[in-house]
């Protein structure tokens, strides 16, 4: 059940020290589009509780306080029906309800302003659109412009991630094993090209070498320029080695994915679609 609701720290909310924002971005993958303070509420018969909150994509995070690290719920939003008016309290706070597939959550912000910046930034990318609120100030609305364009071009680049996980081929043995989420059946210039417009998706390709015989790693990270790099993985028996320096032979394919992630120390990701099928319940 959720707790009391705490007393909201006074003034305008300040947003997170840079290194907690960065640690929040690695976790949750999205953008962030808004933040601040709200008391949320799921059920009728439960206390209102602050969070801090970032909507980043069509999520809702929610955080002990400003400086966690590490949300502790989170809400996808994508499915929302529609959400009622901003209206104000007996204390002043601007409550309003979010209508989703899977019931509802109740949302009280500070004041009114505030409530209609929250729900204006919620419609705006769950709908694609910004509100044709008049009450809207001209830079609250420059800002869910800005954000609305941010959204669309996200979706795009998921729409590519699936059409190219949906395009996936079987790999070039005829021993059909269960591959990595991040192989894909492409050239080495299509495999540069998926990394460079799709980095929200992965920078880790696993792909057919030029024999066809065998495999190949290509990455793309980041230091003072983006790197690419080429790795042949060559298959012998029931085992597989990577030609480096030192050879290193593994037992399976997924094996030789993670010995990359893991030598890179956090700086590989495998190139997979992320679906909100993957995100555990909240509230």
């Amino acid at each position: 059940m959720l707790r009391g609701v705490r007393e909201q720290p006074e003034g305008t909310p300040q947003p997170a020290p840079r290194q907690i924002f960065q640690e929040r971005q690695r976790i949750t993958g999205l953008p962030l589009y808004f933040q601040g303070y709200l008391s949320v509420r799921h059920s009728r018969c439960q206390e209102f509780r602050v969070y801090w909150t970032e909507l980043r994509g069509t999520m809702l995070f929610f955080y002990e306080d400003k400086k966690a690290p590490a949300y502790s719920q989170k809400l996808d939003i994508s499915a929302l029906t529609s959400a009622t008016n901003v209206y104000p309290d007996e204390n002043g706070s601007a409550q309003f309800i979010l209508m989703l597939s899977n019931g509802e959550l109740e949302l009280k912000a500070n004041d009114y302003e505030g409530g209609k910046e929250w729900k204006g930034f919620i419609l705006t990318v769950t709908e694609l659109s910004v509100p044709p609120d008049e009450s809207l100030l001209p830079e609250q609305l420059r800002r869910m412009h800005e954000v609305l364009e941010k959204e669309k071009k996200r979706r795009i680049t998921l729409n590519n991630c699936s059409s190219a996980y949906l395009n996936r081929k079987s790999p070039p043995s005829s021993t059909l094993t269960a591959m990595p989420a991040c192989f894909y059946a492409v050239s080495r210039q299509e495999a540069i090209e998926m990394l460079e417009k799709n980095p929200s998706c992965g920078n880790l390709i696993l792909r057919p070498g030029s024999d066809s015989k065998n495999y190949a790693i290509t990455i793309r990270y980041k230091l003072d320029a983006p790197q690419l790099k080429h790795y042949k993985v060559v298959s012998k028996g029931t085992s597989y080695v990577i030609e480096l320096e030192r050879q290193v032979t593994l037992p399976s394919l997924q094996d030789v994915v993670n010995y990359f992630v893991t030598q890179m120390r956090g700086k590989l990701k495998p190139y997979v679609i992320q679906t909100h099928a993957a995100e555990e319940p909240v509230l």
